[in-house]
């Protein structure tokens, strides 16, 4: 049988080649580091987080994110085994070891024997003679393949800033002025450790964010920043409490140190590795220079001695206008032999970027198994976010998009005992319960064309 070639190394990249291979096709995962770097990559391993380590919301019930995980793990992931396999403590959140869930990932791949890993830069479009290519490449696509990707579509492609944040060393971290706690206890109750700011602190702080030096964009970094990881110094210029109401929020914490006080601000930190070592800064995605974000960051409380073991950093995010050049299967309307997986199709986010090869894969493992099949269902959190990204959102207005509620059909106009409209938080479980019910009757479907050949999906 056919080979089938994979672009990028990444979430999308290594979640496509394994449905792939599980359904017998064999793959070449084509991986352009360490031989070529990126602007934010730091490693050589394959499914390297380059961001936060957290995969966001676990909740299957009330959380979009979360019922996309759930729905993945049905569907055979490799990044939710490996995510699972190597989860770290983070309240409700699903939070990996950066290190120990690349490698993991990274093993699996390379043990199984339909798939080959070629560590190449692919610097233009594929050759010809691949009849069958998902580009997987992701924000950070080589400007070589990049340029011809435009060139060919005839599309300027749209970009914006991801922004790194901090990671801390919990030894150099003061706790006479920290304490461990989650927002309501959730979780744990312990998961993450809160630095206190009063209101003198926060404005000295904020006043340091506006003034400090930051990377100036270069000319072809014009571009819009992804409202959902924006760098706090673009938040602290929106207003001086935008920060006090959203990540640096007092609510659901207590201070031990001053139980009758109730700070003005709180930075959390959240747990980056198995070890319990390292902490990120939860919400510092930054531009700001380096020896800025030192002295900055070292102002806020418990942070004074900071040690960093990775200070904050920027890269552009590309992506396609995928409504107007992707069909519902992921190809691309004017070269079909080619289908776009992961970031590059315009979704945010590392699950969504995991899910959308997830589905790439099993789609081109329909087309060479010769199956007609069809993509999972709009009220799915997977078909909700390929709808939006093939078909939902407007061409003219098309920006990445991370999974939610809003993308899914309306639920029907279900009451509750006494007859009333069901809103709210219980509005969401209506969606789960439906999703996975139909997620499960596509499945069924989805076997029928596609025989079962599934590998086991490792942890």
């Amino acid at each position: 049988m056919n080979t089938v070639h994979v672009i990028g190394g990444g979430l999308a990249g290594c979640e496509a080649a394994w449905q792939l291979a599980s359904a017998g096709i064999p793959v070449q995962l084509h991986e352009m580091r360490p031989d070529r770097r990126t602007e934010a990559h730091t490693g050589s391993h394959l499914a390297e987080l380059v961001c936060s380590n957290s995969l966001r919301s676990d909740d299957a019930e009330y959380n979009a994110v979360g019922l996309l995980h759930e729905e993945m793990r049905r569907l055979g992931s490799l990044i939710l085994a490996q995510a699972d396999a190597h989860r770290v403590p983070a309240g409700g959140a699903l939070a990996v070891d950066r290190e120990g869930f690349a490698a993991g990932v990274e093993r699996a791949l390379e043990a199984h024997p339909l798939v080959t890993v070629r560590r190449e830069e692919i610097a233009g479009l594929p050759p010809e003679e691949w009849d069958s290519v998902i580009i997987a490449t992701g924000p950070l696509t080589s400007p070589a393949l990049a340029d011809a990707i435009r060139q060919f579509t005839g599309e300027d492609a749209l970009s914006f800033f991801d922004a790194i944040a901090p990671i801390v060393t919990r030894s150099s971290i003061d706790f006479s002025k920290a304490w461990f706690q989650s927002r309501y206890d959730k979780g744990s109750g312990t998961d993450y450790i809160n630095l206190p700011m009063n209101r003198a602190q926060y404005e000295g702080f904020v006043d340091a964010l506006l003034a400090g030096e930051k990377h100036m964009p270069k000319d072809w970094e014009g571009t819009p920043y992804f409202e959902g990881c924006l760098p706090i110094e673009v938040m602290a210029e929106r207003g001086r409490d935008t920060l006090a109401f959203g990540p640096l929020k007092p609510v659901g914490l207590t201070n031990p140190h001053d139980p009758g006080v109730k700070p003005h601000a709180i930075v959390q930190l959240r747990q980056d590795n198995a070890l319990g070592t390292l902490y990120n800064m939860v919400g510092f995605q930054t531009k700001l220079k380096h020896g800025e974000q030192i002295r900055i960051f070292r102002q806020i409380p418990g942070l004074e001695g900071a040690e960093f073991a990775r200070l904050g950093g920027m890269h552009r995010n590309t992506f396609l206008n995928s409504p107007r050049l992707l069909d519902p299967l992921l190809r691309l309307k004017i070269r079909p032999a080619w289908r776009f997986a992961g970031q590059i199709t315009g979704c945010e986010g590392y699950v969504e970027s995991a899910a959308v090869g997830l589905m790439a894969g099993r789609f081109a493992a329909a087309q060479r198994l010769g199956a007609a099949v069809r993509p999972p269902p709009a009220t799915t959190a997977v078909g909700a976010l390929l709808d939006h990204i093939t078909r939902g959102a407007r061409a003219e207005t098309f920006q990445p998009m991370n999974v939610n509620f809003g993308l899914f059909p309306e639920p029907p106009d279900e009451r509750d005992e006494r007859g009333r409209r069901i809103k709210g938080r219980e509005r969401k479980k209506l969606y789960a319960v439906r999703a996975l019910k139909d997620l499960a009757d596509w499945l069924v479907s989805w076997n029928t064309a596609v025989p079962e050949r599934r590998s086991a999906v490792p942890n």
